[in-house]
Order: structure tokens, then C-alpha cells, then sequence
């Protein structure tokens, strides 16, 4: 039974610093069809679910918002790389050479 516990105790940081932010980043996707819209929104929530968690995930109060602040910048960059990838490669213009040159 601990075994079971101290296992999940340490997937918690794992699913809240990389696949949450990445869920986050797939669901304003969804939500939002627009790159910019998405990627909004994926930057405004992922630090807010990051503070919740903590806030949830330690009851005593050992964990502050200063934890979260310090975390916010990987949660911000998991969720923008989930909204990036999924909208793929932008199509980049060639630029065409006058005269051979």
C-alpha cells in the first residue's frame, strides 16, 4: 500500500508541470480555432491550474503561490508547444529571385 502511495505521490509533479499545460494547450485548440486565440488562452490558464493544483494538491500550506510563479514559465512553454504542434507548420513564402541572382 505505500508502495502504491509514494508512486503516485511522485507522478503528481509530473502531470501537473508537463501533461496538464499539455492538455491545456490541446483544449484551447479545440476551443479556440485561431492560433492567436489559443495560444492566449493556453498562456493565461495553464499557470492558473498550475496554482490550483498546488493549492489543491497541498492542503497544509507548505506549497505558496511564489512555488506556482516559479513554475509558470514551463507550464506556459509545454502549453504553447501543444498549441503549436497542433496546428503544425505555417506555410513559409519563397522568395523569388530576379535574373538568376
Amino acid at each position: 500500500m505505500t508502495l502504491v502511495l509514494s508512486h503516485r505521490l511522485a507522478m503528481e509533479p509530473l502531470v501537473v508541470l508537463f501533461v496538464l499545460p499539455v492538455l491545456i494547450g490541446i483544449a484551447s485548440v479545440a476551443l479556440f480555432h485561431d492560433t492567436t486565440r489559443a495560444s492566449c488562452a493556453a498562456t493565461f490558464a495553464s499557470p492558473l491550474v498550475v496554482l490550483g493544483c498546488l493549492i489543491t494538491l497541498d492542503p497544509d500550506g507548505t506549497w505558496n503561490w511564489l512555488a506556482a510563479l516559479l513554475v509558470a514559465p514551463l507550464a506556459i512553454a509545454f502549453a504553447l508547444a501543444a498549441v503549436m504542434l497542433s496546428y503544425g507548420r505555417s506555410p513559409v513564402r519563397k522568395r523569388h529571385r530576379e535574373n538568376g541572382a
